[in-house]
């Protein structure tokens, strides 16, 4: 009997894979902070034999390299990925056996990359569960626009030919174990559940349902912007990952802490937004970590600048430290822990600004206040409608283009609260009065707020 054992990577929506039978097993897609894969293989006892790569990541950095080397597992990645280290180029239709009865078929899936490659777990000949990658997701398939523009559409066509060959080959019980599609903006939308067949995506998924002109134009009209880090991901997969550090960042006072917000260094506050709002050092930004702060760091912190941590415990410090190191921010400048009273430098006091529902924005409107509403959610969000007479700023734009809001008070507000955090503390930080709004943007139209809505487009 073999077993399938998934590994998720919530912050950044993708899943990695351990498969294989009672002594020995493949990784299927690593994430970077390998010591959870090896920690599994123990749990289960066996022995890591082989490493696979579906195609050279475009959202995160690989722990594959460095998994390969210290287990002694071979290396397969896609023969087509153009990579500066030593590997076991994989072609279509390669096997490589990872248990007794117990074996691993390449599958050429071109679509999300040139090189992408699926590959079936077969026992005893018979196929079991297939490894998608960034290929057939579960209601919907990764996206063909993230390896060059003018490749898009030929990309978009070749998804749609190679879930048809999945589908075609694989009988319809064949587990599907897609990498993205858990929230990873690799995914052109969102899953819908967590487990699925081949016969179940043969039956709902837009790419097996509709013909290839059909599937291609809603795909390429459904696209949603593309987080900014992952114009460096690629290279630095094809170029072999250096080994994670993980130790703990040294420690900085309050002095340091103002040296580096000076020197215009990132400093970002890991707490929640509720206690940031109540509290911070005035300069600083507020990811939190029960948040997304990987993509969203990531996705608007300028790439190579320093960042310092600050968070109310070392286990928060720790948790941030790995997930952003998953995308490639490796280390941080230094990191403290307490709260405010703790950082904030002889003299000055934390900052603060405040939080509201919509139906305190709505009433503040109706008193005629001196203000300007910012929607940050993305483009895709705000094209389903939006508060008559906001100002659309993306959140992972807003650094970029404080110069465009307006002068008065700044009511920012997304879809639920966090992203408004955020984006309240980059306008905080630039010394304007804000108010993040954190409440459901569903509660805007109850508040009596006047909506766009999607027909007036």
């Amino acid at each position: 009997m073999f077993f399938v054992d998934v590994l998720e990577t919530e912050g950044l929506g993708n899943r990695s894979y351990l498969a294989g039978g009672p002594r020995t097993a493949v990784v299927v897609d690593p994430p970077r902070d390998i010591d959870r894969v090896i920690a599994e293989a123990a749990r289960r006892g066996v022995r890591i034999v082989a490493v696979a790569e579906t195609h050279v990541h475009n959202d995160y950095v690989t722990g594959g390299l460095e998994l390969a080397r210290l287990t002694g597992a071979r290396y397969l990645v896609p023969a087509g990925a153009a990579v500066a280290y030593a590997r076991v180029p994989v072609a279509d239709g390669d096997e490589e056996p990872v248990d007794e009865d117990l074996v691993l078929r390449a599958v050429a899936t071109p679509g999300h990359t040139p090189h992408h490659t699926s590959y079936v777990l077969e026992e005893s000949g018979r196929p079991a569960a297939v490894f998608t990658g960034g290929s057939l997701l579960i209601g919907s398939v990764g996206r063909p626009d993230l390896v060059e523009p003018r490749l898009t559409e030929q990309l978009a066509r070749a998804q749609h030919a190679s879930a048809h060959r999945l589908a075609d080959e694989l009988d319809d019980e064949v587990a599907v174990m897609p990498t993205h599609g858990f929230g990873s903006f690799c995914s052109s939308s969102q899953a819908q559940g967590s487990r699925s067949t081949i016969g179940a995506e043969k039956a709902s998924n837009p790419v097996l349902v509709q013909d290839v002109d059909t599937f291609v134009k809603d795909l390429l009209a459904g696209l949603d912007d593309v987080p900014a880090y992952y114009a460096h991901m690629g290279p630095a997969n094809a170029e072999g990952p250096a080994p994670l550090d993980l130790t703990p960042p040294r420690p900085a006072d309050a002095g340091e802490i103002a040296r580096r917000l000076a020197a215009g260094e990132w400093v970002v506050d890991l707490r929640s937004r509720v206690a940031f709002a109540a509290g911070h050092v005035a300069g600083t930004f507020n990811f939190e970590v029960d948040g997304q702060p990987a993509t969203y760091l990531a996705w608007m912190i300028p790439w190579g600048k320093p960042v310092t941590l600050l968070a109310k415990s070392a286990e928060d410090v720790a948790r941030a430290q790995r997930e952003i190191a998953r995308v490639g921010i490796d280390r941080p400048a230094a990191a403290a822990v307490g709260s405010p009273a703790d950082w904030v430098a002889d003299g000055r006091r934390p900052a603060s600004f405040r939080r509201a529902t919509f139906a305190e924005l709505a009433a503040a409107r109706e008193r005629g206040e001196h203000m300007v509403v910012v929607d940050v959610r993305r483009d895709a969000e705000r094209a389903d409608g939006w508060i008559e007479g906001s100002v659309h700023l993306p959140v992972h734009q807003i650094h970029r283009r404080l110069g465009e809001v307006a002068d008065g008070t700044v009511w920012v507000h997304c879809a639920g609260g966090m992203r408004a955090a955020i984006a309240a503390s980059v306008l905080d930080a630039a010394g304007r009065e804000v108010v993040a709004v954190d409440d459901d943007y569903a509660r805007a139209a109850e508040a009596g707020l006047a909506l766009v809505p999607p027909a007036a487009n």
